[in-house]
């Protein structure tokens, strides 16, 4: 698709199902009008990708805090594998880098929490000189790919999700004390319960719900679960339509939607620092609730 030039920025569709470049904008200066615009796009293309734009902690804050309340201890997180001194982290069993790994499989954030979150900003601070990259998958492409057979199939089916379950079965479980990791998500004593198909609460797309943390669907074996589950997965990112990896460049800019988008980290060389910034705008506790609530 060709760029499309805005009243306040020009946008260019990625030849995906999903995703947008938006460029010829200064996140750290958008006024009212520009912000309209940028949400309408955030919806339609529930990826926005912004290069260099090199904005500082508070800045970042700033623009998130524009798509709604942030999450209390995740306004502007670094997710690193450089200690505070400076030195790298030790790979195989520092727990920042087991939660790492754990995002190396597809998920959506919060899940796992009474609320869901609506989405997050993530900024480059530090890249690698290769790998490091993020993948996105769209769900909504997903869903409407699915055949008749298998959306009625999984129409009303729901799941848990838990973050100490996902991480367990990964074998990449934190220390129970004396931890560095903040422990987000680990000690939620009622696993929320979410269904499998998701309706987007602002456009009414449909969109498939499964992730890494998605077990246990009730009605089915925990084996049959977890293969329906898997399924779901690997149909959704097997399609290079709505399969995105964003090559990060230091100083880019990147928003989703996590009401209807997968994503993971990809792997690099961990003798190599890399520092993202992640700023996780908080759900709605009306449309992102536990349904079992």
């Amino acid at each position: 698709m060709t760029q499309e030039t805005l009243q306040s920025f020009s946008l260019k569709p990625l030849p995906k199902s999903f995703g947008a470049v938006i460029t010829d904008i200064k996140l750290s200066e958008i006024n009212d009008k520009a912000f309209d615009e940028l949400y309408q796009a955030w919806l339609t293309y529930g990826l926005l990708i912004f290069p260099a734009q090199h904005l500082t902690d508070q800045q970042q804050i700033q623009f998130a805090s524009r798509f709604g309340d942030l999450v209390e201890g995740l306004e502007a997180i670094e997710i690193s594998n450089v200690l505070p001194d400076g030195r790298l982290r030790d790979a195989p069993d520092d727990d920042m880098m087991k939660v790492i790994r754990g995002n190396m499989h597809w998920h959506q954030d919060s899940t796992y929490m009474p609320v869901q979150a609506k989405g997050a900003v993530f900024s480059a601070k530090v890249v690698p000189q290769a790998q490091g990259d993020t993948a996105f998958a769209d769900m909504r492409d997903a869903w409407d790919a699915l055949d008749e057979k298998m959306q009625n199939k999984i129409q009303d089916l729901c799941a848990y999700h838990s973050l100490a379950h996902s991480q367990r079965e990964l074998g990449e479980e934190t220390k129970s004390d004396n931890s560095e990791y903040i422990g987000y998500g680990l000690d939620v004593k009622d696993i929320p319960l979410r269904p499998l198909v998701k309706i987007h609460p602002e456009t009414g797309r449909k969109s498939l719900a499964v992730g890494r943390h998605a077990y246990g669907i009730p009605g089915m074996s925990p084996e049959d679960s977890a293969n329906l589950i898997q399924e779901l997965i690997d149909f959704a990112v097997n399609d290079e339509n709505r399969f995105y990896q964003h090559r990060w460049q230091q100083g880019d800019v990147v928003m989703w939607d996590n009401r209807c988008l997968l994503h993971r980290a990809c792997a690099w060389d961990y003798s190599e620092p890399r520092v993202m910034l992640h700023s996780r705008i908080a759900g709605d506790p009306i449309t992102e609730k536990d349904i079992s609530k």
